[in-house]
C-alpha cells in the first residue's frame, strides 16, 4: 500500500489579509513569519525520517514549507503542477469580504468560502472537479510507481481538501471544509480503486 501525509504549506501574507491566492507566486504569497514558524513547529513535532520522498506543489509557500520539514531528513524531492492549488482565475489576488459582498449567490455563508458555481463569474477559474481529477491522477500514478512508499506531498488547502473529496465523493463539495495551515492528512491506497481517508487536518 502506498501511504500519503498531505500537508497544507504554512501562513501567508495573503492567508492573513483573506485574499484568494490561487496560483499567485509573488511575495505577498510566500510564508510570513507566522506561516515561517508554523513549518517549523511542524518540522519539530512531526518527524518526517519515515517516509521515502517528498512530492511538492512548486510554489514557493510549498517548496519553503517542505524544504523546513526536510532540513534535518535529507529526503528525495521533487515537484508536480498537479499539486498546484485551485486557480480561481481572475479571482485570483481578490479578497474574499469583497467576492462574497458583489457575488452573494456563490458564497457558502457559513465557510466565507466559494460555492462550485463562482466560475460562472470566474469563467477562467477552475471548476473543483477538475482540482479533484488531478488529485486523483496524481494518487493513482503515486500509487502504481510506489506501491509500498510513504510519500510526504506538500501542497495546498484546496488541494487537500480535493484529495479527501475523491475519497469521500460527498453529494455536497462544500461539507467538507479546507484544512489549516500546516495541517496534516492522511490517504492510504491499496490500488488505484481502494482508498482510505485515516484522519483530516490534524496536528501535531
Amino acid at each position: 500500500m502506498t501511504e500519503f501525509y498531505l500537508i497544507r504549506h504554512g501562513q501567508t501574507s495573503a492567508n492573513a489579509l483573506g485574499l484568494k491566492q490561487g496560483v499567485i507566486n509573488t511575495d505577498i504569497t510566500h510564508l510570513n513569519d507566522v506561516g515561517q514558524q508554523q513549518a517549523q513547529n511542524l518540522a519539530d513535532n512531526f518527524d518526517i525520517s519515515f517516509a521515502d520522498r517528498i512530492i511538492c506543489s512548486p510554489l514557493d509557500r510549498t517548496r519553503k514549507t517542505a524544504a523546513t520539514l526536510n532540513a534535518q531528513h535529507h529526503l528525495p524531492i521533487t515537484y508536480d503542477d498537479r499539486l498546484l492549488e485551485i486557480s480561481y482565475g481572475q479571482w485570483d489576488g481578490k479578497k474574499n469580504s469583497e467576492l462574497r459582498e458583489d457575488y452573494p449567490d456563490v458564497f457558502n455563508d457559513y465557510l466565507n468560502d466559494v460555492l462550485p458555481t463562482y466560475v460562472k463569474y470566474a469563467t477562467e477559474g477552475e471548476r473543483f472537479e477538475d482540482v479533484i481529477d488531478r488529485a486523483r491522477d496524481f494518487r493513482i500514478e503515486m500509487t502504481k510507481k510506489y506501491p509500498s512508499e510513504k510519500i510526504i506531498v506538500v501542497t495546498h488547502g484546496f488541494t487537500v481538501k480535493a484529495f479527501a473529496l475523491d475519497v469521500l465523493r460527498p453529494s455536497d463539495l462544500m461539507s467538507l471544509p479546507e484544512p489549516r495551515n500546516t495541517s496534516v492528512t492522511k490517504l492510504v491506497s491499496l490500488n488505484e480503486d481502494e482508498t482510505y481517508l485515516e484522519y483530516y487536518n490534524q496536528f501535531f
